[in-house]
Order: C-alpha cells, then structure tokens, then sequence
C-alpha cells in the first residue's frame, strides 16, 4: 500500500499530484509547527514576466514556533483580490480559464479563520478535479519518522525531474517551466489532467533514492 504524508498545503506543486495517481492513501500533518516560506501558505504560478510566488498572509505573531491549526489568515490588506487579478492575468489566455476560475475565486472569497482549513477545502477540490479518488486523512499526532509510509512533508521540488511536458500559456517565451502550481496544469490541460499525471511517473524517478523511507 502506498500511503504518502504531506503538509497542508495551498495549490501544491504539480509533481505531487503525479505522486497522488500512484498513492492508495493520503495523510495531511496537522500536529506539526507551521514552517515558513514553504508550500504550506505559497504558490508559484506563470506569468508574462515569469514564474511569480504568490503567498497567503497571516496573522502576525510567531507562526514559526505555531501548531499549524492554530495559524489563522490575515484579512488586512486585500490579498483574495491581488491573487485573483495575478491568476486571471496569467491564465486568462489559457484554454480552461473559464472551467475553473469561478470556483477557486469562490474558495477563496470564503474567509477561512484558519490556514490549514483554507488549504483543506482547496486540497480537495483540486483532487476532485483531477479525479483522484483517494483516501485522505490527517494524522493524530506528530511523529519525526516513520517507515511504513513516504514522508513528504517540505520535500523540495527541486530535487524531482519531470520529464513529461505540457502546453503552458507562456512557453513561447520561457520554454516549459516544471513544478508549477497544480493550478497551472489545470488551466493549461483541463479534462488531459489526469493522463499527464499518470505519464510523469515520479514514483518511478525517486523510488531508487537513498534518502528515502522503506516504502520505496
């Protein structure tokens, strides 16, 4: 059985959802301490000026040091609107724009209080169109390590080499650019999604390294 577990996360990096076509189960960490500058509250989209990190903004204080179900969104400046307006000028052109848009300035306009409910509304709605129907879960407690699943948690997708490529809005200008928000594969292939995800084979591309669990 091949159960991955990952931190809560805001429209994760597309490798992860090749991972997901391969997983049986999937187990999200809501026992740990929020952790900055990682997915968990970023989200890296391409524009006509290049790849752009979009980031949620949270309530100051030391998130760092923070069970990550206690850290809450910050609604102070009109970041729902900022994040919209940099989706629909990066995908606006792009072929499923409209199947999509709606529903994500929807999750958005909801106001979650807290951050790790905001990523879990978002997490399933992507799974949902992306057809994967897979057990998810969050854990019951915080565990360093385990060996008997794939820990994920602040992977770094630099360290994944895709070679399945797709049409992206930009790529004339770019070239193909990898890892992108799983919202960019969204908009760029639609209905295709799901087929891509299944060609990358990442569990093929890292089940042989070394600095893996057993469950490779």
């Amino acid at each position: 059985m091949n159960t991955v577990l990952l931190e809560s996360q805001i429209f994760g990096p597309v490798f992860l959802y090749s991972l997901f076509t391969a997983a049986d189960e999937i187990i999200i960490e809501q026992h740990e301490n929020y952790q900055k500058r990682s997915f968990r509250n970023r989200y890296t989209l391409l524009s006509a000026n290049g790849p752009v990190t979009m980031s949620i903004p949270l309530q100051k204080g030391k998130n760092q040091q923070m069970p990550v179900r206690d850290v809450r969104v910050a609604y102070d400046s009109n970041w729902i609107s900022q994040h919209l307006q940099c989706i629909r000028s990066a995908y606006g052109r792009s072929p499923y724009f409209d199947h999509y848009f709606d529903k994500i300035a929807e999750l958005l306009n909801k106001r979650h209080i807290f951050l790790f409910d905001l990523n879990m509304e978002t997490f399933l709605w992507v799974l949902k169109q992306l057809h994967l129907d897979i057990n998810v879960r969050i854990t019951d407690r915080y565990q360093k390590e385990y060996d008997d699943l794939s820990d994920f948690r602040s992977f770094n997708p630099d360290d994944i080499s895709c070679p399945v490529k797709y049409t992206q809005v930009w790529e004339e200008k770019f070239n193909f650019t990898p890892n992108l928000s799983v919202l960019d594969l969204l908009f760029c292939t639609g209905p295709e999604a799901p087929g891509i995800l299944v060609k990358m084979k990442i569990w093929e591309t890292i089940k042989d390294k070394t600095d893996f669990n057993a469950s490779f």
